[in-house]
C-alpha cells in the first residue's frame, strides 16, 4: 500500500515523523514557465506527462527490491494524479482513487458535459452569471458552477474526462461524511460501479501537513482565552484569492466599524472565543468551520468554493452568503448579523449540532469510523485475490 500522497522532490517529507511509511521521491520536471503561468490545466497536465514514468520505474524497482518485502498491494492516487491509473493497469495492480473535494462538486462536475449538450451553457462562456436554478441539483445557480479560472469549457471538460475516468480503479475514496453528503455520496454511488469509501474528514483523522517556510506563532490564543464566548469572528481566504487595496480598505474598515474584535491568523477556529469564520469556502476550510461548529460568512472566489458556498447558506443553512460588493457598510452589518443578531445565534445553533452529528460519525460505530475500517478490509482483500 503506497501512502495517498505522491511525494516530488519539492515537497518530501520528514521520514522520522512517519515511521511505518517508505517515501520514494520522484522527479516532478516542472519548468519556471508552468509553475509561474498559474493555469491549474497546465500544471495538471505537465504533472501528469512528468511524474509516469519516473512512478513507474519507482515501483517496478520496489516490487524488486526485498527491502520493501516486494509486494504492493495496491496503488491510492489523488483523482488529478491520474497518471497512476495507467501506471496500476500497467503493472497489473489495484488502484484506488482518492478525492479530497466534496461529493456534492463531484455531482456538479459530472453534471457539467449533459448541461453543455442540452444548450444550458456554452462552450463561449465558461463564467456565467445566471441567477436561475440547475436542472437536477438545486438549489445551486448556473453561477454557483465551478467552471471559471478555464481558458474554455473545452479544457474543463478534458479535464473532468482525465479526473473522472473510474473504470480501471477498485474503488473511490472520499473525504467527506456520509451524516453530512448522504444524499449525494448515493447517487455518486449509483453512478459508480466500485464502492465508495467516506472516511473524512481527514483533518480529523491525521494532522495536517504545513506548508509555510515561517514559523508558526501562536501568540493569539493568549489573546483569545481573555475573549468571550463565541465574540470573534476568525477570517481566513485562502492562500491563492486576491484583492485589490480598496477592497482590502474596505474589509479592514467594515471589521472596525462592526465593533466586534475579529482574527487574521491561522489554527484558531476550535477556540471558545471564535463566534464566525469568514472564509472562501474551500472543502478544507468549508469542513474545519463545519467540524468546529463555526458559523460562517461566505466570500466564495472561484471552482468549488461557490459550490460549497452555496450549500453552507441554503442546505446546511450554517453561513451567510457574501455579494460582489465589497463596502464597509456591507461588511459591519454582515459581522454584526453573524456575531450579535438573533440570525446568527440560530445560524450557530444549527452549525452546533451539525458538529455533534460530525463527532458521531467519526465515533465508533459511526459513518466515517465504520467506512474507515470496511476500506481496510476491502484493501487486505485486494492482498488476498
Amino acid at each position: 500500500l503506497l501512502h495517498h500522497n505522491l511525494h516530488t522532490q519539492f515537497n518530501f517529507p520528514n521520514t522520522a515523523n512517519h515511521p511505518d511509511f517508505h517515501f520514494l521521491p520522484i522527479v516532478d520536471g516542472f519548468s519556471d514557465r508552468v509553475v509561474s503561468s498559474g493555469n491549474f490545466i497546465d500544471v495538471i497536465s505537465s504533472f501528469n506527462n512528468n511524474c509516469r514514468a519516473p512512478l513507474e520505474e519507482s515501483l517496478a524497482l520496489v516490487m524488486e527490491t526485498r527491502e520493501y518485502d516486494g509486494e504492493i498491494t495496491c496503488i491510492i492516487y489523488d483523482e488529478y494524479m491520474y497518471f497512476a491509473a495507467a501506471v496500476a493497469k500497467h503493472l497489473k495492480l489495484p488502484s484506488i482513487i482518492l478525492r479530497t473535494s466534496s461529493a456534492i462538486h463531484d455531482l456538479t462536475y459530472n453534471a457539467i458535459p449533459g448541461l453543455l449538450k442540452d444548450g444550458h451553457i456554452s462552450t463561449q462562456d465558461a463564467d456565467p452569471i445566471l441567477l436561475e436554478s440547475v436542472p437536477g441539483l438545486h438549489p445551486l445557480r448556473f453561477k454557483d458552477l465551478p467552471i471559471t479560472n478555464f481558458k474554455s469549457i473545452n479544457d474543463l471538460l478534458q479535464l473532468i474526462a482525465n479526473a473522472h475516468e473510474t473504470r480501471t480503479s477498485a474503488a473511490i475514496i472520499w473525504n467527506t461524511m456520509d451524516c453530512l453528503e448522504g444524499k449525494s455520496l448515493a447517487q455518486l454511488q449509483q453512478q459508480s460501479q466500485v464502492p465508495l469509501f467516506a472516511i473524512g474528514p481527514f483533518h480529523k483523522i491525521a494532522p495536517a501537513k504545513s506548508c509555510s517556510i515561517l514559523e508558526e506563532d501562536t501568540n493569539c490564543i493568549e489573546w483569545l482565552d481573555k475573549q468571550a464566548c463565541n465574540s470573534v469572528i476568525y477570517i481566513s481566504l485562502g492562500s491563492i484569492a486576491s484583492m485589490d487595496k480598496k477592497e482590502l480598505a474596505e474589509m479592514e474598515w467594515g471589521l472596525a466599524n462592526s465593533q466586534q474584535h475579529f482574527l487574521w491568523v491561522k489554527e484558531v477556529l476550535a477556540h471558545g472565543a471564535v463566534g464566525g469564520f469568514w472564509s472562501h469556502c474551500g472543502w478544507n476550510s468549508t469542513l474545519e468551520g463545519l467540524c468546529e461548529g463555526v458559523p460562517m460568512i461566505c466570500q466564495p472566489y472561484f471552482g468549488d468554493q461557490w459550490v460549497h458556498a452555496r450549500y453552507l447558506t441554503q442546505v446546511w443553512r450554517t453561513g451567510q452568503e457574501w455579494g460582489d460588493n465589497m463596502e464597509r457598510g456591507e461588511i459591519e452589518r454582515a459581522v454584526r448579523r453573524l456575531i450579535v443578531d438573533k440570525e446568527g445565534k440560530e445560524m450557530r445553533q444549527r452549525a452546533v449540532h451539525l458538529k455533534e452529528k460530525i463527532d458521531i460519525c467519526m465515533s465508533e460505530g459511526g459513518g466515517s469510523y465504520n467506512s474507515l475500517y470496511e476500506l481496510v478490509g476491502y484493501i487486505l482483500s485486494l492482498k488476498i485475490a
